[in-house]
């Protein structure tokens, strides 16, 4: 299995184009021998491995407020009050090796974000990457 963060769907790339890069990579995981496992929170449960319903629910983002961009501090708080959340690569790291996916594939690790003064945006990445075994 083959663990894929879903924040590139939601944030990352406009409707259709983000729907269809990521049926891209599935596929392309498929054709390596692979299992994909694109992980998100859908109405606050955790899913490993999402459908084209969920898919598509991510990739219509039309407002950046609709689908949370969730980090691992994130993820309770999405669990508990039943939001749909985008993983971002450190939380996606997280619920991959909690439930044994070893591997995963993104397109970019994050850092300090643009406007992060105003947002806070800054990556967990790097620091889930020193604690969580996995492979990318």
């Amino acid at each position: 299995m083959v663990a894929l963060e879903s924040t590139i769907i939601s944030h990352g790339m406009p409707y259709p184009r983000n729907l269809e890069v990521a049926k891209d990579v599935e596929s392309i995981v498929r054709f390596a021998g692979a299992v994909p496992a694109t992980i998100a929170i859908i109405d606050g449960v955790p899913r490993v491995g999402l459908t084209d319903a969920d898919l598509m629910k991510l990739a219509k983002n039309q407002n950046a407020n609709s689908i949370m961009k969730a980090s691992t501090r994130d993820l309770s708080y999405a669990c508990v009050r039943k939001l749909t959340g985008a993983t971002t690569v450190a939380s996606t790291m997280a619920i991959a090796h909690r439930v044994g996916i070893s591997v995963f594939a993104t397109g970019g690790i994050g850092g300090v974000h643009r406007g992060a003064e105003v947002t806070m945006d800054v990556s967990a990445d790097l620091l889930e990457l020193s604690r969580t075994s996995v492979t990318g």
